[in-house]
């Protein structure tokens, strides 16, 4: 008996936006573009929360005005990929990104609990390959 090959179909940022457009995605749903793939986020404990947070805080402290440190937000990186990462450091304000995602990043912090390997081979290509000096 012959197995069939499954087939995957790769998503461009724009195709992902516009689904997000036509609300087949919702606010709030656990779902990144990372390489083309459309990747379901493990949920999140109070522990992973909670460093995000602590590490939010502390990065504001250190970075101070003419930095926004986002939590959770969509980066858009490349053609193929629009990650949230856990925190990201952007120049500017918050208002500097109300038509677009920002494409770059001074420091982007991961958390993880269960997903490190995917993280620092996964996505840590795609903020290299997204000139992220830091990760």
């Amino acid at each position: 008996m012959a197995i069939p090959q499954r087939k995957t179909r790769r998503w461009s940022r724009l195709e992902y936006e516009r689904l997000i457009d036509l609300g087949v995605f919702q606010s709030g749903d656990p779902i990144e573009l990372i390489g083309g793939e459309l990747l379901v986020a493990e949920p999140q404990g109070a522990q992973h929360y909670t460093a995000i947070r602590k590490v939010g805080r502390a990065l504001e402290r250190a970075f101070g005005p003419g930095w926004d440190v986002r939590t959770q937000g969509p980066m858009g990186l490349d053609a193929e990929s629009e990650p949230e990462p856990d925190v990201a450091v952007v120049p500017g304000e918050p208002e500097d990104y109300g038509s677009a995602h920002p494409s770059g990043a001074a420091l982007i912090v991961e958390v993880s609990e269960s997903s490190l390997a995917f993280d620092r081979n996964h996505k840590g290509s795609v903020y290299a390959r997204a000139g992220i000096p830091d990760y």
